[in-house]
């Protein structure tokens, strides 16, 4: 386990691999333990990390931090101490609305990103998820596999829920829709067709898509693609991290396995 201090508290992350850096932020359900496969896959060719965001797994439980900008202050603050300059960031649910809010914060340090089961908009989240308790949310949506996603359970139970109501609340300021528009990162935008949670784009969205961004449609997939299609999810990460920079990811739809996309 490795932890750095920040002046608000601990951060813990792990780390894998040698070569380019490519930082993977978790979701609202869990910590940096169910990237652990991707890590692994990713750590051939890249040195990979994993944050523990405020609030969540190992890492400090402060609620003056837990809003979308104070998460994103986090990963400029552990990109500092770290030593990294450009950067590949791989985001999950709120880890892709922090990845996202960094990069328009942040253009010159983001090389690409991959926003995984990312709501586009306050009315792409479920109702029920904001009335649950991590328990009850980690056992709805967390595979059935007990022995694939147990560890990744306990670490989901130990975040201050406030972490995860706090940037819920923060949704409408945070203007997806504005981000989805603005950006101008090469971007994909991946959602398990079965995510019973956050709800893929728009046909009408997705036609406002600009050319340097692309969405897939991972159709057996949940909230989380990467432990339900593991050897799929890590194919087409690899795939994404391996294109050059400035390449768009809609290259991606030339290879026949990824020919479904979500329009």
């Amino acid at each position: 386990m490795s932890v750095i201090v920040l002046r608000p508290g601990i951060i813990h992350y792990e780390v894998l691999g040698r070569g380019r850096p490519v930082i993977f932020l978790h979701g609202w359900v869990g910590s940096w333990r169910y990237w652990m496969s991707t890590l692994q896959a990713a750590s051939t060719t890249y040195r990979a990390y994993a944050l523990d965001l405020w609030g969540f797994g190992e890492s400090a439980k402060n609620p003056q931090q837990y809003g979308l900008d104070q998460q994103a202050a986090l990963l400029d603050s552990f990109l500092n101490e770290v030593g990294i300059g450009r950067v590949a960031l791989v985001g999950h649910g709120l880890g892709a609305l922090v990845a996202l809010s960094f990069s328009l914060q942040h253009p010159e340090i983001v090389d690409r990103a991959m926003a995984i089961s990312c709501p586009v908009g306050e009315g792409a989240i479920a109702p029920r998820f904001r009335t649950s308790d991590l328990t009850a949310l980690a056992d709805w949506l967390m595979p059935g596999d007990a022995a694939l996603t147990e560890s990744s359970r306990l670490d989901a139970i130990k975040a201050d829920i406030a972490a995860l109501h706090t940037s819920l609340g923060d949704l409408p300021a945070a203007t997806i829709k504005h981000i989805w528009e603005r950006s101008s990162l090469a971007c994909l935008w991946v959602h398990g067709k079965n995510d019973p949670v956050i709800s893929a784009p728009s046909v009408e969205m997705l036609n406002k898509l600009p050319e340097h961004a692309h969405a897939i449609l991972l159709e057996e997939s949940g909230h989380f693609p990467m432990l339900e299609e593991s050897s799929k999810f890590n194919r087409l990460l690899m795939d994404f991290l391996n294109l050059s920079s400035g390449e768009s990811p809609r290259q991606l739809q030339l290879k026949e396995e990824w020919k479904r996309r979500v329009r």
